[in-house]
């Protein structure tokens, strides 16, 4: 049975600033206006499954207003559930430009999430309306799993556990069985792309790991860091490395920046991690350089549509391991999460809006 998540309670907005190093930001627009009759808050979570399925994990909100949860909403049907509510959580479910300018109610989004791709900003930003994030939850969580995958495509564990379940290590007069080439990390090259929290924790284990580190951020040789770690522009870091470990968001810019001229960059025995954004990648090009040998491998907790479709060329290519979007879901980073979110509309209602994103 799984264990429950914390229900955080508080009783003072001072504690969200202190428990989650956050700063209050005023924001034009409080809950309760003057010329505005009080009134109970609406809190719609549109798709609450990801981060919790129980409806009693989401407790914590209840202490704000009328608290409506829903595991999953369609995008045909946020517009519907999202009517008459003063408040929306949405973690993917997309909150667009039509929604917030006709919504007479809305004042306050919370994404459950560092990214926040799913909001129209902009909207948002013109109507008043304040979108806040999570930035700092699942950091650790995701360079964990960073080194899950890159281990895995060093090791290829799964591959030889599978063989000794399968009998083959019994059935052989050999002291080892190795399935595949094996690799060490020390003296290898780590690339980083995008150098914000997620980015310099995966340097630091990577350092750990005896790895060279260097680094671009925004296109350009990234902001110092460490001292032990290197800035290139994002060719050269493309060029260099043997493992490439995507931490960029995604933006116009960013989209794509995997495509098949970096990837003929590449060595041919570098591997290629995405625990980021799924379209950071050309999902075309990258299948086709893994099953012309041009590229060792590749760790992908990311795809560009997700769930991932059947026509996904990533699921039959070649030394690709797939995971289903899940580096930043340790019970752990699943508490701040939670813990985090409860904070949001917390310092909302209390009128000094934190983590607002625009």
């Amino acid at each position: 049975m799984k264990r429950p998540l914390p229900l955080p309670t508080y009783s003072a907005l001072g504690q969200f600033a202190v428990i989650l190093g956050i700063h209050p930001r005023t924001y034009p627009q409080p809950l309760e206006s003057p010329t505005r009759e009080k009134r109970a808050v609406k809190i719609v979570i549109l798709d609450g499954r990801p981060l919790a399925a129980e409806r009693a994990a989401w407790s914590g909100l209840d202490q704000f207003g009328s608290v409506e949860y829903h595991d999953f909403t369609a995008p045909d049907d946020v517009p519907i559930r999202a009517r008459g509510a003063d408040v929306l959580v949405t973690n993917k479910a997309p909150i667009r430009a039509p929604l917030i300018a006709g919504s007479t109610e809305l004042r306050f989004v919370t994404v459950t999430a560092t990214g926040y791709d799913c909001v129209d900003i902009a909207a948002a930003r013109e109507k008043g309306i304040p979108v806040s994030n999570v930035p700092v939850y699942s950091t650790r969580s995701v360079a964990q799993f960073v080194f899950a995958l890159l281990l895995e495509l060093c090791q290829n564990v799964a591959r030889h556990a599978e063989a000794v379940r399968a009998g083959e290590w019994t059935n052989q007069p050999d002291f080892a069985l190795r399935k595949t080439s094996l690799f060490e990390l020390a003296g290898k090259t780590m690339g980083i792309v995008g150098l914000g929290r997620i980015g310099q924790q995966v340097a630091e284990i990577a350092q750990g790991f005896d790895m060279k580190v260097i680094a671009s951020h925004s296109f350009q040789p990234a902001p110092v860091a460490s001292g032990s770690i290197e800035r290139r522009d994002v060719d050269k870091v493309f060029a260099q490395s043997d493992v490439i470990s995507l931490h960029c968001p995604l933006t116009p810019q960013t989209a794509g920046i995997v495509n098949r001229d970096r990837l003929a960059r590449m060595k041919p025995t570098a591997f290629l991690i995405n625990t980021a954004r799924g379209a950071l990648v050309v999902e075309d090009d990258l299948a086709e350089a893994l099953n012309a040998g041009r590229l060792a491998g590749a760790g992908i907790d990311v795809v560009s549509k997700e769930p991932i479709r059947p026509e996904n060329p990533l699921r039959t290519a070649k030394n690709c391991l797939i995971t289903p979007h899940i580096a930043w879901a340790t019970e752990e980073a699943r508490a701040r999460l939670m813990e985090a979110t409860v904070a949001n509309v917390a310092a909302f209602v209390a009128g000094s809006p934190v983590n607002v994103v625009n």
